[in-house]
């Protein structure tokens, strides 16, 4: 399991609904991405969120456009008018994420897309089992794209990871925050989705998408005394939530069962 690395050649343009101003930027491939800025003020926790949360995903077979390393020069701030930005980039400068652009995509709306049972149970899974709050009617973060759907925006993921007391104890929550999932109501195959994907999800396959974190994002952390340690308690984690059984598969059927 690889992720390639390109390098940011020209800012083009801030997407200023996120709360981290992420941004389209150009590449040395000469592909457009969207940019998530680890100087951002949730810091590298949220681009390890939007790496793991969105390789996991990928594992699974879900709909998420590939995931880049950028390496960005803070000489590019020197092109951008814009303090705040400026500001961004010299902070942000070396390792970085991205997500490959869409061009044309549109927000997905419930009210105009129904989404098949399969898709959205094994999207709703997928979420509880990241612990992602960041999926509801509100704010979806999901595009349709040549009429398909595309999983985007993982950062608001893996909020154990923010608090490492207990972390084991707490990776058999339960995840009630799936009550708000804007998929919810079309997940009416959790049960067949919550066998499939469990199956889908081994030890090495997970251990490669860990061993995808950078060293440069793993920053000091009292909890433990080294990276290799900081790297398996987010394997340890993953791990002992999908043992069996999953409270937050039978949390999002309780869930769905009183949103009918």
């Amino acid at each position: 399991m690889q992720i390639r690395t390109v390098t940011a050649t020209r800012y083009v343009t801030p997407l200023r609904e996120g709360g981290s101003l992420p941004a389209v930027i150009e590449a040395d491939d000469l592909g457009l991405y969207v940019l998530k800025f680890r100087g951002a003020g949730q810091g590298p926790k949220a681009l390890i969120a939007e790496l793991v949360a969105g390789e996991i995903g990928r594992a699974l077979g879900l709909p998420v456009p590939e995931i880049v390393f950028v390496q960005l020069d803070g000489e590019l701030a020197r092109t951008e008018p814009d303090p705040e930005i400026q500001d961004l980039i010299r902070a942000s400068t070396g390792l970085n994420l991205a997500l490959d652009y869409l061009p044309g995509a549109v927000t997905f709306d419930p009210l105009a897309e129904q989404p098949q049972a399969q898709l959205a149970s094994e999207i709703v899974w997928h979420d509880a089992f990241v612990s992602n709050l960041d999926r509801t009617a509100r704010n979806t973060n999901m595009l349709v794209w040549h009429r398909r759907l595309w999983l985007i925006d993982h950062g608001a993921a893996l909020y154990f990871h923010h608090q490492w007391d207990g972390y084991l104890e707490r990776s058999k929550s339960p995840f009630p925050l799936v009550k708000d999932h804007v998929l919810l109501g079309f997940a009416t195959e959790l049960h067949e989705a919550d066998v499939r994907l469990t199956q889908r999800l081994s030890t090495a396959t997970l251990a490669a998408i860990i061993g995808l974190i950078p060293d440069a994002w793993l920053e000091d952390e009292p909890a433990f005394a080294s990276k290799a340690e900081y790297r398996k308690a987010y394997l340890d984690y993953f791990l002992s939530r999908l043992q069996s059984p999953h409270p937050f598969v039978e949390e999002a059927l309780r869930a769905r069962s009183l949103h009918l």
